[in-house]
Parts: structure tokens; C-alpha cells; sequence
């Protein structure tokens, strides 16, 4: 009897981890030219989500693309995950997703056509659940598994939400748990003694699509973005430098799942997360009894993580109420933003946002 296929043995970075590095994104992105076609309302200068067309006053469109190497074993849930982690960037955005098409780097001397099968139909599944259909793409022949895929959506151009309007006051709400890049890097590893595995996937195949609802219909939103592969601390660093305003993290109040903080404590890290904290100790300032091991879950490389909204303070209890009404279990505010030390980030034992 043949052993079974581990995706991820096929692959030497998995998941949003195998991203480039956000110090290595950035300065390449300030070196393109300024976009200055007026119908672009998001384009790439804050770094945000997806980027934001105007074809009307009453219709915008929302693209994105998403891809990676296998972050899973199962060919069905890589799929799945894929394409929620891709979803959810038009979610981020305040959006509906309209359709998709694939993106497909396929080892066909290495694995079966089967699996590839199964890649797509994990992947056509999470679509259907998110109302839409993947009506194309396009593959090539890779050394490594990946998939991904190209989404369109639509929103109202004064109904869009983006990663550069924050204002001091706002709290931070975390729809989603830490830790899954350290939980999928543990599984592939052989790692995971606490079989932590199965949970992580069922988060990471969730859609933003029911939190994306609640925030975008929700008043006194301010900013909204998804957290992936740069980690709690680089998307929120992205939302500080783009809206001119600092933030301030309670770690207590961060939803970290427990087998994750558990393996960090044992060494176990993919190396996106470490090139995230390394990125960010320009930008962050971590109060003294937080450990690096606690900074590093803070910096973890996630993989359809949640979304994490700016909102007026107001408004906040009754966001968390109606999402927590919805299903969203795990949101929580946790932080704040501030006025002051525009661009960074502090963070801190405890606190009240």
C-alpha cells in the first residue's frame, strides 16, 4: 500500500510564510510610478488589501490575487484554504465577490492529476459557499505545488473600506485567532504533538465573509484590513503609516490559539514570521516583560487569518455584539489607535481599549 501525498512536503515554504518579506515589498513598490488615473481610489501606495477601481458613482470594482505553496497535506483543504485567504481580501475591503479565476503552478512529474483535481475542487467548493463560481485561470508546470486565485468583486465607491483612514480613539477588533503559521509549521514538521492541525485548518477555511458583512454594514468603521502573511503587527504597521496615526496592542486581549503558543515556545516558527519581527523592530516598541517568543506570535505569518477594523469607540461593543451574534466567536478588541508616534506601534501587557 502506497503512503499517502503530503502537499507539504513538496513544498520548502508554506502558505502566506512563503511570501516575500514586507521590508523587501515595500521599498520595491516606492520605486514604481504613481498611479494617476483619478478612477483608481485604492491603488498600491498604502500597501492595502486589493486595489479599488471607480466605474461609476454607484459601482467599483475590488481586484485582488492571492497564491501560494501548499500550507496543508490534504490537496481538497489547500484548495479551500487558497481560496478563502484570496476571498478574503475583497472582504477587507468592505466588498462582495463577483467571481475568480485560478492560479495553477502544478509538479506534474512529481504528482498525479488527481490531486490537482482535488486542488480545484477544494477550492470550487469554498467559492460556492461564498456565493460565486471560479469560471477560468490559467497553469503552468512548477517545481513546487501552488495555487491561488485572480477575484473580482464590487462595492459602492463611498461604501469602500481601506487601510489609510484610522483615526485616534478608534479600537482595534481581531476577528480571527494567532498562530496558525506556527501551527502549520509544526505539521509539516512532524511537530504537531498536540494534533493541533485539524483546528488551524478549520479556521483557515472559514471566509471573512460573514465578519466582512457585519464591519462593512457596521457605522463608524474607519479602516479595514485582513491579517496574513505579514502577521498581526505588519498589516496594523501598514494601517499606522498609511492613515498618519500610531496604535497601541494589549497583548492579553490577542486571541492566540493555545498550541501555538505552546510550539513558539519550543522553537517552532516558520521563517516569514521571523523576517516579520525583524521588519518590524523599526516600527514596533514591545514593552520589557514581553518575551520574544510573545513578540513572535505577534508577528506570525497567517494564512487566511481575520480581519482587523478601525472602529469610532462608540461603535465598538455593539460591532463585537453583532458579530459575535453572527458566529464570529473569536473577535475581541485589542488595542487602540493613538494620536501620537505617528507610524508606530506599541505594545503592551495589559490595557483597556
Amino acid at each position: 500500500m502506497t503512503s499517502p501525498i503530503r502537499l507539504t512536503q513538496f513544498a520548502k515554504r508554506a502558505g502566506c510564510a512563503a511570501k516575500q518579506p514586507p521590508g523587501y515589498l515595500l521599498s520595491l513598490l516606492g520605486s514604481l510610478p504613481p498611479i494617476t488615473d483619478p478612477n483608481v481610489l485604492v491603488g498600491n501606495a498604502t500597501a492595502d488589501d486589493a486595489a479599488i477601481y471607480k466605474l461609476t458613482d454607484e459601482l467599483a470594482l475590488v481586484f485582488t490575487t492571492d497564491f501560494f505553496t501548499p500550507i496543508v497535506d490534504l490537496p481538497y483543504d489547500f484548495g479551500a484554504i487558497a481560496a478563502a485567504n484570496a476571498l478574503s481580501d475583497v472582504y477587507a475591503m468592505g466588498g462582495t465577490p463577483l467571481t475568480a479565476l485560478s492560479i495553477v503552478g502544478f509538479p506534474d512529474a512529481a504528482l498525479p492529476p488527481e490531486v490537482l483535481v482535488e486542488i480545484l475542487r477544494g477550492a470550487a467548493d469554498k467559492a460556492a459557499e461564498a456565493g460565486i463560481a471560479i469560471v477560468g485561470g490559467h497553469t503552468i508546470k512548477s517545481e513546487e505545488p501552488i495555487f491561488g486565485l485572480a477575484v473580482v468583486g464590487k462595492v459602492a465607491p463611498d461604501r469602500a473600506l481601506s487601510n489609510d483612514k484610522a483615526q485616534p480613539g478608534d479600537v482595534l477588533i481581531l476577528t480571527k485567532p494567532l498562530g496558525l503559521g506556527i501551527i502549520t509549521t509544526a505539521a509539516k514538521n512532524g511537530e504537531d504533538r498536540l494534533g493541533a492541525i485539524d483546528m488551524a485548518i478549520g479556521i483557515m477555511k472559514t471566509l471573512n465573509r460573514v465578519a466582512g458583512e457585519e464591519i462593512a454594514n457596521a457605522r463608524g468603521v474607519h479602516a479595514l484590513t485582513d491579517v496574513t502573511g505579514f502577521g498581526l503587527l505588519g498589516h496594523l504597521r501598514n494601517v499606522v503609516a498609511a492613515s498618519k496615526v500610531g496604535a497601541t496592542v494589549f497583548f492579553d486581549r490577542v486571541p492566540v490559539l493555545a498550541a501555538a503558543r505552546e510550539y513558539v515556545q519550543s522553537g517552532i516558527s516558520p521563517g516569514g514570521t521571523h523576517a516579520n519581527l525583524r521588519f518590524l523592530a523599526d516600527w514596533v516598541r514591545y514593552a520589557s516583560d514581553l518575551t520574544k517568543e510573545e513578540q513572535l506570535l505577534l508577528c506570525d505569518a497567517q494564512t487566511s487569518g481575520g480581519l482587523l477594523a478601525a472602529v469610532a469607540p462608540d461603535r465598538a461593543e455593539s460591532l463585537l455584539t453583532s458579530l459575535r451574534a453572527r458566529g464570529v466567536a473569536d473577535a475581541v478588541a485589542i488595542g487602540k489607535i493613538e494620536s501620537s508616534d505617528v507610524g508606530r506601534i506599541a505594545v503592551v501587557r495589559t490595557g483597556t481599549p
